[in-house]
């Protein structure tokens, strides 16, 4: 029976916020799988004891990302770890914006300042500041050009903290349409959820929204169409997804998943 831990975040006293994590879980037992699901940052879990490592929700990671990247690489010699450390490390920093604006990949148009840099902040648009190692709006703004003063501090209080910070345009047809996350796995799409606009001018204010377990409450809509609503659905459910990581990683497929 293979060994599969899914590495996700020590809440404390809070609710855990993935609250799809057990239903993963069971759904490996199911598969017939050893599964359990531990902090990434848990000194008392031996990782190279499990045969597979999957990085689920570690979304305390902003907050050292240094430590982070150091446990995914020893996880990654100690054992088989699913997401590519060399992916997650150039993704635990937004510095990967300029990557791919190098080589060509449109991209939002994007500015950095280090510590020690000038506060060259524009003055004749909208724009947004947000740390380059950060999640949960943490640090994060929009602006106005006459609100110069107060972005000002928020570059202080961010480089006083070590912090590198991007500085882009607020894209105004965020306003309208809102932003869509495209997941896919195995080639297919698996759950493109929907965000709302989540700024203001000056504040952030969160309206996220998650169109998803919506199937089991009417007929199920044509995969990657919008349902009546106007909402997106998952284009598969969450057991079948899992079928798909487990037929991938065994080679077999699990019918009772």
């Amino acid at each position: 029976m293979p060994r599969i831990a899914l590495a996700t975040y020590d809440p404390g006293s809070k609710p855990s916020k993935d609250r799809d994590l057990p239903v993963l879980v069971a759904a490996l037992r199911a598969a017939g799988a050893e599964a359990v699901a531990a902090p990434w940052d848990d000194a008392g879990t031996d990782w190279g004891s499990y045969d597979l490592v999957l990085i689920r929700s570690t979304w305390d990671y902003s907050w050292r990302p240094a430590e982070f990247v150091a446990w995914a690489e020893r996880t990654a010699k100690a054992t088989r770890l699913a997401n590519p450390v060399q992916v997650v490390r150039w993704n635990t920093d937004k510095r990967y914006v300029g990557d791919l604006a190098a080589a060509g990949v449109p991209v939002v148009p994007t500015r950095y300042l280090a510590p020690g840099d000038p506060a060259d902040l524009p003055d004749d648009h909208e724009y947004v500041v947000k740390p380059t190692s950060g999640a949960g709006a943490r640090f994060a703004a929009r602006y106005t050009p006459d609100q110069h003063e107060t972005a000002v501090r928020q570059l202080e209080r961010m480089h006083a903290e070590g912090l590198t910070a991007m500085v882009q345009p607020y894209l105004t047809n965020v306003d309208v349409s809102g932003e869509r996350a495209l997941l896919f796995f195995g080639g297919g799409s698996c759950t493109p959820p929907g965000r709302g606009p989540s700024w203001r001018a000056g504040r952030r204010t969160t309206t996220t929204r998650c169109p998803t377990r919506t199937w089991r409450r009417g007929p199920r809509p044509r995969p990657n169409s919008p349902s009546r609503s106007g909402r997106w659905p998952p284009y598969r459910t969450l057991p079948s997804c899992c079928t798909r990581a487990w037929t991938s990683w065994t080679g077999r497929t699990a019918s009772r998943v």
